[in-house]
């Protein structure tokens, strides 16, 4: 009876032991499994994130092209004719082409840069030159303007002495017609270079003339002129 209860015990723990080992195998299955699961997941991520990269450099790539087909002329005017499209190796020649294009305009500019620069220095030293030309040349005429001033007013003082170096009789026997001779060749003067500058097809001109006129004839210094050549005159008819 304990040898029958013994196999029987023997039995039961060969049983549980092999059914431990089942378990033991399932889990160690289900790991694996697991683990392949992981790996092969893994390898999805990797290659999904390999195949989004590698479209966008193509897409980089391809926008890269669409720029430089636009920045180009030559790759803008396609044939209309055909309408082909242009090749990737056409697109670069045609766009070396034309940066080379490009450089020999600069080139040219730079050199045309270059010469109107010479040129405005030229320039420079030519207008500095007639600064200095104008500037002596009117010193030279304002020197030449004081020594006139200077005659004038010593030919109106020699005059003006003497006509009162006449003994008073005689200087009012002449008196009203020497004012009348003076003031009437000073008009007739006057006269003559109002006739000559101003022009009476209109209001508007007549006004304008005559202002003109006004500033270039009548200023002190020619009707100082004009005074000193007229008592001159009736100086040697009366000598």
């Amino acid at each position: 009876m304990y040898e029958m209860s013994q196999i029987t015990n023997n039995n039961n723990n060969n049983h549980h032991n092999n059914n431990d080992l089942t378990s033991m195998d399932t889990s160690d299955d289900d790991d694996s499994d697991q683990k392949s699961n992981n790996n092969n997941s893994y390898k999805e991520r990797r290659r999904e994130a390999h195949t989004q990269a590698e479209q966008k450099r193509r897409d980089a790539i391809k926008k890269g092209y669409e720029d430089l087909q636009l920045l180009v002329p030559s790759c803008t005017q396609q044939d209309a004719v055909s309408s082909y499209k242009l090749s990737k190796a056409a697109i670069l020649q045609r766009s070396v082409e034309y940066i080379q294009t490009l450089q020999q305009q600069k080139h040219k500019r730079e050199k045309e840069l270059q010469t109107l620069r010479k040129e405005v220095l030229g320039l420079e030293i030519m207008r500095n030159n007639y600064e200095q030309m104008v500037h002596q040349q009117q010193q030279q005429q304002q020197q030449q303007q004081q020594r006139r001033q200077q005659q004038t007013s010593q030919q109106s003082s020699q005059i003006s002495s003497d006509l009162m170096n006449y003994n008073n009789n005689e200087h009012q026997m002449i008196s009203d017609e020497m004012k009348f001779e003076i003031f009437k060749t000073l008009c007739d003067g006057l006269f003559l270079s109002f006739d000559d500058s101003v022009n009476v097809g209109s209001f508007n001109q007549l006004s304008a003339c005559t202002f003109r006129w006004l500033e270039d004839q009548c200023q002190p210094r020619n009707l100082r002129q004009i005074m000193v050549q007229i008592l001159e005159q009736l100086k040697t008819q009366i000598a």
